[in-house]
């Protein structure tokens, strides 16, 4: 499948990936892993750090390319395939994400085991991502991130910043886990907001979800808190 069907754009600015690079504060010893190489030019950065480096790109052309610029870097593995597919394991998370990605990678990393990730993603959906209950935004993937991760944006990057240009605006945002999450568990939560506007009873009767342990009354599901959400769907967990 092609980038841009995926919705890439290419990250060409070199103030945000050294921004990026500064703030992943890779060390000597850690496993890092970058998810879509794209043109490889945050790859051979972060390839000169020195760090075991993993990548991935699922573009055969774009892989090729990258792959032979790097062919003489002892600490690099490249991969032509899709990291969500499996469980890499890796300390570090540094990726320019495909805008149509995004969900997945929510409820990718919410099952792995890491230290942190800086990624870029859509404003848009970082917006989704970080919503209060109770609000238009908030929904499943809103619930499974604030469960299994801490996201805090660290600045906002321009159009400009890639190639060619997106309709929207980027944030470099850096994640750190809180919870993992097993895959039954987020099936559960995105099963539990398909009925997002029915009344926490009716909607567990609805799934045939075992009862709450907490009395929700005429609350609506979009009304849950993350932690009620995980108290419903994770075991309380």
């Amino acid at each position: 499948m092609k980038r841009r069907r995926l919705g890439q754009n290419y990250l060409t600015d070199s103030l945000v990936i050294n921004k990026i690079i500064m703030s992943a504060e890779i060390q000597p010893h850690e496993r890092v892993l970058e998810i879509g190489t794209g043109n490889g030019i945050l790859t051979k950065e972060l390839a000169h750090l020195g760090a075991s480096l993993e990548a991935y790109e699922i573009d055969q052309k774009d892989f090729a390319t990258t792959l032979k610029e790097l062919e003489n870097a002892a600490n690099v593995i490249m991969h032509l395939g899709d990291a969500f597919k499996g469980t890499p394991r890796f300390d570090v998370l540094v990726s320019s994400l495909p805008y149509s990605r995004s969900a997945s990678f929510v409820e990718w990393i919410a099952q792995i085991e890491y230290s942190r990730a800086l990624v870029l993603l859509q404003e848009d959906f970082v917006t989704k991502i970080i919503a209060n209950p109770g609000t238009r935004d908030y929904r499943a993937v809103s619930a499974i991130a604030q469960i299994s991760s801490e996201f805090k944006v660290l600045t906002k990057v321009d159009r400009k910043s890639f190639s060619p240009q997106p309709r929207v605006t980027s944030l470099l945002v850096r994640v750190e886990p809180k919870r993992r999450m097993a895959g039954a568990e987020i099936v559960m939560v995105k099963r539990l907001f398909s009925l997002r506007r029915r009344e926490v009873v009716s909607a567990l009767a609805k799934l045939g979800m075992a009862s709450a342990r907490k009395d929700y009354s005429k609350r609506r599901v979009y009304s849950l808190t993350p932690e009620e959400v995980s108290e419903i769907c994770c075991n309380g967990n």
